[in-house]
């Protein structure tokens, strides 16, 4: 079996990793993706991240830039490096190798043996690359597991979430090539939630990291603190459990496109799940266990920072 992580390298997808790696999958490799942060910050980002987490597996570098269109980051509400905090900041590691993940993606397409299993946390510029370039493996993916997209509404814009928003061609180009994707959505993720109550048990437990997973984590809370609201979702963390444990969620058939133009709805999904109105092309994380992919996520982070 084998595990790739594409990744614009936030906070919530340094939970994500921990989340995938506390659960015991192997991850074989990873690529970059700009999103939160232009690419140079979040190459940045992901070499202070290994540092301080002791990761081994290669990083790669990917898209800079959307297929089409300007580039669009998340810096309005994460701040310059993509990571909020509350004081502390991952090192300052420099830049990761510079590998291409174009070529890493298709070796590890090449070599390794099913299930081929990847979790996009971001952008999906990288896929789409992969789709367009050498269909031939993306046809080897056996799962797809995305964060993006809305069921009902964005959070970007009033039509779209940030992830589809950024790259919308290449959501659709995803699609249109027919990779098994299985989108979790915002819909999801904002039914699993943190308070600033979860952060003590972080702080306390003691480990080498335990300080500098309290701040992030708590400095990723702040961003609903500030808009009033008790609790933030937990959207790359969710999707993490969803793709390591897919027992706790319910997932459904559904045709799923984007919208590509429009001023006010670019970047849209739109998920039909009525039978016979269109073939279904993918699957949405339908329902789940709150409270249990909720306790998933911070037993993972507690048991990283007591480390």
């Amino acid at each position: 079996m084998g595990i790739w992580i594409d990744t614009d390298m936030g906070f919530d997808d340094i939970a994500a990793i921990v989340v995938v790696m506390r659960s015991g999958l192997p991850v074989d490799g990873v690529s970059l993706v700009f999103g939160n942060a232009p690419l140079a910050q979040v190459r940045r980002n992901a070499a202070g991240a290994a540092r301080a987490f002791g990761w081994r597996f290669p990083v790669h570098t990917g898209r800079a830039a959307p297929v089409m269109g300007r580039l669009e980051t998340a810096q309005a509400i994460l701040g310059e490096s993509g990571i909020p905090t509350r004081g502390r900041s991952l090192a300052d590691a420099g830049d990761p190798p510079d590998s291409d993940a174009f070529a890493a993606l298709c070796r590890w397409l090449e070599e390794t043996p099913s299930p081929r299993r990847i979790l996009a946390l971001g952008p999906l510029g990288n896929i789409a690359a992969l789709a367009l370039a050498r269909p031939d493996l993306a046809a080897r993916v056996d799962e797809l597991v995305w964060m993006g997209g809305g069921l009902t509404q964005g959070n970007h814009t009033a039509s779209a979430e940030f992830n589809a928003f950024a790259d919308p061609e290449a959501v659709a180009i995803v699609l249109a090539q027919g990779l098994p994707l299985r989108m979790v959505d915002l819909d999801f993720c904002r039914r699993i939630l943190a308070g600033p109550e979860t952060v003590a048990p972080i702080a306390a437990a003691g480990g080498a990291n335990a300080a500098l997973l309290a701040d992030l984590f708590g400095g990723f809370i702040d961003i609903a603190l500030s808009r009033g609201r008790p609790a933030m979702a937990l959207y790359d963390p969710a999707a993490a459990v969803a793709f390591a444990r897919p027992d706790l969620v319910t997932w459904q058939p559904a045709r799923i496109d984007v919208e590509c133009a429009g001023q006010l709805t670019r970047g849209r999904t739109v998920v039909e799940t009525r039978t016979g109105r269109a073939p279904f092309n993918a699957h949405f994380a339908a329902g789940c266990d709150a409270g249990a992919v909720r306790q998933v996520i911070l037993d993972a982070l507690i048991a990283e920072a007591a480390r």
